[in-house]
Parts: structure tokens; C-alpha cells; sequence
């Protein structure tokens, strides 16, 4: 039975990250009947130089410094989870592939590793599934004296599409597939990417904590301050990155087409795209900044109409995007971009614009065409695609693993 076993998850996102992770919602429902030990991505010497001052660096110092006091355990979340801080690693994506960043890169996995072999030793692990939840930069080849009863990486996105992560991403990832028991990947399009490389290639997207976005339904929540100068106003929203997936044109029509509406971006801006159209200018534009995942029900219980208006391009392609289950079990009307193979898999609870005119006239429509009925066939949809569910995928997927008869996950 490979369901008794502990987790070891490493991530590319923090447990403390100021935006929704979906690696650490896993971790969160699998410690409710497993032992989870969550590695956070770990901060290169760079990153603890340039944030020295920031609180989520001061507070892993020991750890980041000295290995000391390297787990975390917090009230709000399961008890059998454990978050844990690797000591800091060198940074060498500047370098050219070659010989010089192969060797740094296994002084990097050393550091993983050690943490690894002091988790097992602190806590009696004696069986565990190694869970690489995108950031195949590390830990592709384990050594002898670490054996997982099985290896799972996990693709959450086409790294080829960004010069950062394609410079050694790419090659990394195709490798780390390979090397691996068992591919999940969040989106259809990333799944026939990475058949490319591999046949133990699975469907495994992303999901919504259920009952803590449906509170927007259940609770009547204060209306939060940066909102309140919309009261009266009908409010179009956004919650998430704002960032370079975003179709800013598309968003400026939004903006200019609804002069009577207000539009909230919810969530921290962390590249300068928005900039191109002068986002932060517009009158009937609210930027709120980072929100806590907790929050943002408070903020969709006021949005009558959210937003899904990303780009269509060969990197959105491969997203399924973490919001769309989170709006949907908010029961708000959605309007999205027809950006991927699988956000048209919300066809019948959505409304999807295939280009500028249609996108910003069906905002009406969907507020216009809101009711209980819809709202019920929201929520119904998005019960289906909750952490709960996919778990229990993670171990028929595992539990089948290497069988004729293929296991997907459908939305």
C-alpha cells in the first residue's frame, strides 16, 4: 500500500508565498491523513543578500545560515504537516550549460539532499514519496542511501516560453521526466509535451479549497476598504498575478468599454507589462496589492463579474489556471479569454470571448444573466475539482501506475 507512506514535497513555492500555491494546498490535504514534510524552494545566497530585510527571510536565518531550526509548524494548518527550510544554495542559472554549472548544480542537490536524509533521521521516516512539484533545477539523480518508494514530478507550466526558466529549465525538465516513476501535469497541452520524453505522463490540475472560496456564498463579509470607494458600482475583478500572462490591451478595452463599472486587480504586480497601457492611471481602476488566499472570498463576494483575461499564446496554452475554480466555487460569473484546450472545459458555466468585442460585451451578459439557478451550476462544477479530489486521483493514479488501462482526470 503506497497510501501509508509519508511525503517529502519539494516546491518551487513557498508555504509562505504571498499568492495561491497549489503544490502547498496539496501538501495541506494530504497531511490531513498523511505525515507531509513541505521543502520550500530554497533561497540562493543572492536572494538572502537582496531580501535580507524582508520578514520571510529574517525569520529562516538560522535556518538559511546554519541549518538550525529548519521546520515550521503553524496552528492554521494540518498537524501532520511540516514546512522545513534547506540551508542557502549557490546561484548558477547565469552560467551557460556545461560542465562548470553540472558540477555547481550537484553541490546545490548535496544541500537538498542533507536536508532530506535529516528529515528522515528527526523523524523515523521509513517509507515516503518524493513529490518535485515543479523545480526540476534540483534533485533529478538521488544518491544511494535516499530511496523513495516512488519518485512524482509534477508540470505546472511550458518552461520554453520563458527565457529564464527555458535556459536550463527545459533540458532539466525533460530529464527529470524521464528519470522519474510517475509525470503529472495540470493542463492537456502540457501532458502531450511531455509524452515527448516519457509514457508515465498523467493529467492531474489544479483545484480550489472549496469551502473556503464558497464562504463568499455562506458569509456575509465586510466590504473590504479598497472597495468601498465602488460601492453603488457594478465591479469586474481580477484576482491573481499581475503579470505578463495578462492581455493588457484586451484589459485597457475592458476598461475604456465599462467607464461606468469598477475594475479590481487583486493581487501583487510582479512584472511591468501593465505599465504599457498605464494601468494604475485609469480612474475606475482599483489596484488592492498582495492578498493573503483567506482574503480573497471576502473580495469575490463583491465582484459581479470576474475575470479571466489572459493572453492566447503558446505558453497560456498549457495553463489551467488555479482561479477558475476558486471563482466558480465563489459562484461569480466568469468571463475568460479562449486561451487553452482545457478552459474550454468550463464552456457551460462560463462565458469564453474569442476576441475584444465579443469579450467585453459578454461581461454584461454575465452579470445581466446571473441568478441562483447559475450560481448552484457554478459551484456544482467546481465540487468536482476540489484538493480532496485530486488526492485521492494522486493515489489511483499511483496505485495504477505503469497499467495498460491509463488514468486521467477529467474537469
Amino acid at each position: 500500500m503506497l497510501t501509508d507512506s509519508d511525503l517529502i514535497i519539494f516546491s518551487l513555492s513557498r508555504w509562505d508565498a504571498p499568492y495561491s500555491s497549489p503544490s502547498f494546498s496539496l501538501a495541506k490535504e494530504f497531511a490531513r491523513k498523511n505525515r507531509v514534510f513541505y521543502i520550500d524552494h530554497p533561497f540562493s545566497l543572492k536572494d538572502f543578500v537582496s531580501n535580507f530585510r524582508k520578514p520571510s527571510v529574517r525569520a529562516r536565518r538560522d535556518a538559511l545560515l546554519w541549518g538550525k531550526n529548519i521546520y515550521t509548524k503553524s496552528e492554521k494548518f494540518p498537524p501532520n504537516l511540516t514546512m522545513v527550510t534547506p540551508r542557502l544554495t549557490l546561484p548558477i542559472n547565469f552560467l551557460p550549460p556545461g560542465s562548470l554549472y553540472d558540477y555547481l548544480s550537484r553541490f546545490n542537490d548535496k544541500i537538498i539532499f542533507d536536508t532530506i536524509r535529516q528529515i528522515i533521521r528527526d523523524h523515523h521516516v521509513k517509507k515516503f514519496i518524493f513529490f518535485n512539484a515543479f523545480d526540476p533545477y534540483f534533485c533529478r539523480d538521488f544518491p544511494a542511501d535516499i530511496r523513495p518508494v516512488k519518485k512524482v514530478y509534477q508540470s505546472m507550466d511550458d518552461l520554453t516560453q520563458v527565457p529564464y526558466t527555458a535556459k536550463h529549465g527545459t533540458r532539466l525538465e525533460a530529464d527529470i521526466v524521464k528519470k522519474f516513476d510517475v509525470t503529472l501535469t495540470t493542463s492537456q497541452e502540457l501532458r502531450r509535451l511531455k509524452l515527448k520524453h516519457y509514457n508515465e505522463v498523467y493529467l492531474h490540475p489544479n483545484a480550489a479549497d472549496f469551502s473556503s472560496f464558497q464562504r463568499a456564498l455562506s458569509e456575509k463579509f465586510p466590504r473590504p476598504a479598497e472597495l468601498i470607494p465602488a460601492e453603488g458600482k457594478k465591479i469586474i475583478g481580477y484576482t491573481g498575478n499581475i503579470e505578463s500572462r495578462i492581455d493588457y490591451e484586451l484589459l485597457k478595452a475592458v476598461i475604456e468599454y465599462h467607464p461606468d463599472k469598477v475594475i479590481a486587480m487583486v493581487g501583487p504586480v510582479t512584472t511591468p507589462e501593465h505599465k504599457s497601457i498605464g494601468l494604475t492611471d485609469y480612474p475606475n481602476v482599483i489596484m488592492t496589492g498582495s492578498k493573503k488566499i483567506d482574503q480573497l472570498p471576502a473580495y469575490l463576494q463583491y465582484f459581479d463579474c470576474a475575470l479571466i483575461p489572459f493572453k492566447k499564446n503558446t505558453l497560456t496554452r498549457s495553463i489551467y489556471p488555479l482561479k477558475i475554480n476558486e471563482y466558480l466555487a465563489a459562484g461569480r460569473p466568469v468571463v475568460a479569454t479562449d486561451f487553452s484546450e482545457d478552459i474550454q472545459g468550463f464552456k457551460d458555466v462560463i462565458y469564453i470571448g474569442r476576441d475584444t468585442g465579443e469579450f467585453v460585451q459578454l461581461i454584461d451578459q454575465a452579470i445581466q444573466e446571473n441568478n441562483e439557478e447559475r450560481v448552484r451550476a457554478r459551484t456544482a462544477v467546481a465540487n468536482t475539482n476540489t484538493w480532496t479530489a485530486r488526492v485521492e486521483k494522486f493515489w489511483e493514479i499511483l496505485e495504477n501506475q505503469g497499467s495498460k488501462s491509463r488514468v486521467t482526470v477529467h474537469s
